[in-house]
């Protein structure tokens, strides 16, 4: 059996593995000399069974520790996305929040085509640190037009769920568009999620809107990968899901 065809056997052994519970979600892997060991070859060749699964979301590396299990991904439900605290209460997981900055701010340009405000009106900008058990997960950058805005500056820095409050006194988001891409980190978020500037994240941007249309928030969310993986229900009768090109908005 070649190099490359051993490597890959590895990657499916150790994929089912994970799947079938054998490391639970968030346990370490063994050592690549353990693994070497095991299956009887390189170091070398074990480094390109983990690089697979790694680019896969089978297993990623966290700060402190290597190789951890993910099963895979919590799938998120694009019904599911005008919260991310109640999405992670239904998967089992406990959300978390801490506000990096917020601030008043003159719309710019894609600000104010996404909130359907004039360019410069007032806005206002909210940088979160969203947790899962308490462990980064997102960095979540989120414009209000002002009206909202006045309802969410008052809101205490550890707020869980800004939908929830808003709901609360009667501002209700009841549709969305959803852009899913990838982007790399900025220095920002290689600071707040603990990776490398420069590393691969998954990236959504949402404009939300009231039952009349009107738009309540616009919203980049940077997810590490690993943590979030998306589902589309489409079906003939009602499209779900639109197709652009990579430049489009």
């Amino acid at each position: 059996m070649t190099v490359q065809a051993r490597y890959r056997l590895i990657a499916e052994e150790l994929r089912a593995a994970v799947r079938q519970g054998e490391y639970r979600d968030g346990g370490r892997l063994p050592s690549e000399e353990g693994l070497a060991q095991q299956y009887g070859v390189s170091r070398g060749t074990v480094r390109q069974a983990l690089a697979v699964l790694r680019a896969e979301g089978t297993v990623t590396s966290r700060r402190g520790t290597r190789r951890v299990a993910l099963e895979s991904p919590p799938l998120h439900d694009f019904a599911e996305l005008l919260s991310f605290s109640r999405w992670a209460r239904s998967q089992g997981l406990e959300p978390g929040s801490r506000t990096v900055r917020q601030e008043w701010h003159p719309a710019a340009p894609e600000e104010a085509a996404q909130l359907r405000l004039p360019l410069g009106a007032q806005l206002f900008r909210v940088v979160r640190l969203r947790l899962l058990d308490g462990r980064p997960a997102m960095v979540e950058r989120t414009a209000y037009p002002q009206a909202v805005g006045e309802l969410v500056a008052p809101l205490p820095a550890d707020t869980v769920s800004v939908t929830e409050q808003l709901e609360r006194v009667g501002v209700l988001l009841t549709d969305a568009d959803h852009t899913v891409d990838l982007t790399v980190a900025d220095p920002q978020d290689a600071e707040l999620l603990g990776c490398a500037p420069g590393a691969a994240l998954l990236r959504e941007r949402r404009r939300t809107t009231d039952p009349a249309g009107a738009p309540v928030e616009w919203s980049e969310d940077r997810y590490l990968p690993g943590v979030m993986a998306f589902t589309v229900h489409s079906s003939r009768a009602v499209p779900g899901l639109g197709r652009h090109s990579a430049d489009g908005p």
